[in-house]
């Protein structure tokens, strides 16, 4: 008897449920692209080393040219055409468009959605390899152009925007921090 390779499956992509059925080999990369004409994420070395692909998987950032499909039936997917509310940006996305914190644009995306899970990967207190404190009661580290340098150094820019990137991944850091804080009081 031989094996199916490949199964029907749903996939919670920005909210949206997607059911198809996709070869077992298929990454969700490809699905993204080539399925569901969902094109803002790139395609950039297929190897998981460049960033480009990357989504938010359950709020957490993958590579999406890594995961296969048929492994995300069940989470929820965003990726950056999930992010705006209407015509209004998501607030990482328009400190990016403020600050010109992209070139050729091609890796912008993935640098968008790496930059979410960034803040709150840091609002959650998580340390990074530049983190200089990392006991718990120390709390979160300052967010320094070093700390987000070191959080985002998995998304290359091959036009060298990482300025200009890390100014708007800053900017959208005190801007959920003021938003934090007025909920607050």
């Amino acid at each position: 008897m031989a094996q199916a390779t490949a199964s029907p499956i749903t996939l919670t992509i920005n909210g949206e449920p997607h059911t198809l059925t996709v070869d077992h080999r298929t990454t969700l990369l490809d699905v993204l692209r080539e399925r569901l004409d969902l094109t803002g994420t790139k395609k950039g070395c297929d190897q998981g080393q460049c960033g480009a692909c990357t989504v938010l998987v359950d709020g957490r950032r993958i590579v999406a040219c890594l995961q296969l499909a048929v492994a995300t039936e069940g989470r929820a997917v965003t990726t950056i055409e999930g992010l705006a509310e209407g015509d209004e940006l998501h607030p990482v996305q328009q400190a990016f468009l403020d600050l010109d914190g992209f070139q050729c644009g091609y890796c912008t995306p993935g640098q968008i959605c790496s930059a979410l899970a960034v803040l709150d990967e840091h609002a959650a207190g998580w340390p990074s390899a530049a983190t200089d404190d990392v006991r718990p009661e120390a709390g979160p580290p300052a967010l320094t152009p070093e700390e987000i340098r070191e959080r985002m150094s998995g998304n290359l820019c091959r036009c060298g925007a990482y300025v200009p990137i890390v100014q708007a991944v800053a900017k959208a850091a005190g801007q959920a921090a003021e938003t934090t804080e007025e909920s607050a009081a």
